[in-house]
């Protein structure tokens, strides 16, 4: 299993990532909000532990930017604020689980394993459109009941266009859903993504609204 650390302190990500590594996950890391965010558009993880006092802004920034995206990945606050209101600022942002420094070693992996636990038994709604089937628990995509190989990012922009199925998605929430909101993108990057999907899925599953973005054609 491979988890991103983001975490500013040198010394702590290091010994973090050691303990880790030695219990056998493989281990990113990112000391800043910048790093995280980029690490995060461009992987699929495990799970997250993530600190909340980061140069570049604010962990809670990052965690929200995942949750906007639909990604439902286990992520675990390490900070040293141990605030009642902290606690409950982070869970409402969608954290799974919230250990407040210093801690022990153990008591990290024990709680690791439990949000990776209750990641695998977690129940989420498969979606469909057409003969198109997409299921978040497995991040797996089939048509026509065959199994269709996508990108990490054509994955998402295909689950943000069946989430919002039966309205207008624009560039801009397609760029949200994929890169959570970095600022360096090409202006047709999301295009791209479409044209690949409609390669692998169907010419006429996506259709172009010119001026507004993209919609999915659900007619037969």
């Amino acid at each position: 299993m491979q988890l991103l650390l983001v975490e500013d302190d040198a010394m702590l990500a290091e010994a973090l990532v050691t303990g880790l590594t030695r219990a056998g996950y493989k281990v990113d890391h990112a000391p800043d909000t910048p790093a995280a965010r980029l690490a995060l558009s461009d992987h699929a993880y495990s799970a997250v532990l993530l600190d909340l006092n980061l140069p570049g802004g604010s962990g809670l920034t990052v965690l929200r930017g995942v949750r906007e995206r639909y990604d439902t990945t286990p992520v675990i606050i390490l900070t040293a604020r141990d605030q009642l209101s902290d606690r409950i600022a982070g869970l409402d942002a969608g954290a799974d689980d919230y250990l407040v420094k210093p801690f022990q070693p153990d008591e990290l992996a024990a709680r690791l394993r439990a949000v990776l636990r209750r990641a695998q038994g977690r129940v989420a709604p498969v979606l469909t459109a057409r003969n198109i089937r997409l299921d978040p628990a497995t991040r797996s995509v089939t048509r026509d009941d065959e199994p269709v190989s996508l990108s990490l990012h054509e994955y998402r922009t295909l689950l943000a266009m069946m989430e919002r199925q039966g309205r207008i998605v624009t560039r801009q929430q397609l760029e949200e859903a994929v890169y959570g909101g970095e600022s360096s993108i090409e202006s047709n990057t999301v295009a791209v993504y479409v044209h690949q999907l409609r390669k692998k899925l169907g010419d006429d599953l996506i259709v172009t609204v010119h001026g507004h973005g993209y919609k999915l054609n659900s007619a037969p």
